[in-house]
């Protein structure tokens, strides 16, 4: 296990998380997803460490409010989210373009209809 940083832009917004090495991630055409253009990798929520005041984050959910989108209040990177997977386990969603040191262009991307389409 190795110990991840990332965050926003502005710096506002600071988190580490424990993962091994990060090979792949999710990219959802989902109504707010493919808007972002982020890509999602999920971490245990007991992996995952906010660094910086909650109040940093701006929070959005919407149709069954079961993820909740964070983003920096001051900059408007969405660096992170959080919810509960299908087992009900509270997870992370990381952007791992958010995350240091790693080159999202060397990640295997698999795709979530989240449209339904």
């Amino acid at each position: 296990m190795s110990k991840h940083q990332g965050g926003c832009h502005c710096g506002k917004v600071a988190y580490e998380f424990e993962d091994g090495p990060i090979a792949e991630g999710l990219e959802c055409n989902c109504s707010i997803c493919g808007k972002k253009g982020a890509i999602l990798h999920f971490v245990p929520a007991a992996s995952f460490t906010l660094k910086t005041p909650r109040e940093a984050l701006t929070t959005y959910t919407f149709n069954k409010d079961v993820i909740e989108h964070h983003f920096c209040a001051t900059c408007g990177v969405s660096s992170l989210g959080d919810g509960t997977n299908p087992k009900g386990n509270r997870m992370a969603a990381v952007n791992p373009r958010c995350v240091e040191v790693i080159d999202p262009r060397a990640l295997k991307v698999n795709f979530f209809n989240g449209r339904g389409i």
